[in-house]
């Protein structure tokens, strides 16, 4: 196991205090996930912000299904969900959160996805597990743990929400034995 659940905790409470400082407070800025799991982490970001500020950020959901370069590309219907961004993400500076940055591709749609919406002021990154491997110019402003892997391995983030338990583990994409 990479990290368990009191390290992913530690992870997102330090990810909360890098945007706030980076951003100068909360004024202008939102939160958007990327189905799945980086809906969670924004939803617990989003917390973590109240708790130590008292003050709400907007937070909102994005599907990249077809925005993926890949879509179409496989026999397998992808499955669609809803996006809800309730807010305008005009002249807002939008922290993207997702689970794991591996070759940057999830990230360009999500960009792509993002300002169908509207133009943002900016848009930043934040991510639990950065991988490594980008194939596109893209790298996160906000990263829990950095873990170099083997293109064969995958990570695997495990959130209370979806998976029942949390933790990041390593999975020898080979073997299928966990690291």
């Amino acid at each position: 196991m990479v990290l368990d659940r009191v390290a992913i905790q530690r992870a997102l409470t330090r990810i909360t205090h890098e945007i706030l400082e980076k951003n100068r407070g909360t004024e202008q800025l939102a939160l958007v996930g990327i189905y799945t799991r980086g809906v969670y982490l924004s939803q617990r970001l989003a917390a973590e912000i109240k708790k130590g500020e008292g003050v709400s950020v907007p937070c909102g959901e994005i599907d990249i299904t077809l925005y993926r370069d890949d879509v179409g590309r496989s026999r397998a219907r992808p499955e669609v969900r809803s996006t809800t961004i309730p807010f305008s993400v005009d002249d807002l500076r939008i922290v993207l959160v997702d689970d794991v940055l591996y070759t940057g591709r999830s990230i360009r749609a999500a960009m792509d996805a993002l300002t169908d919406f509207g133009r943002p002021q900016s848009i930043q990154l934040a991510v639990l597990i950065d991988r490594g491997h980008r194939e596109l110019p893209i790298r996160a402003d906000y990263v829990g743990k950095n873990i170099p892997t083997a293109r064969h391995e995958q990570v695997s983030v495990l959130l209370q929400e979806v998976d029942g338990r949390d933790a990041v583990t390593i999975l020898d994409g080979e073997s299928g034995a966990v690291e």
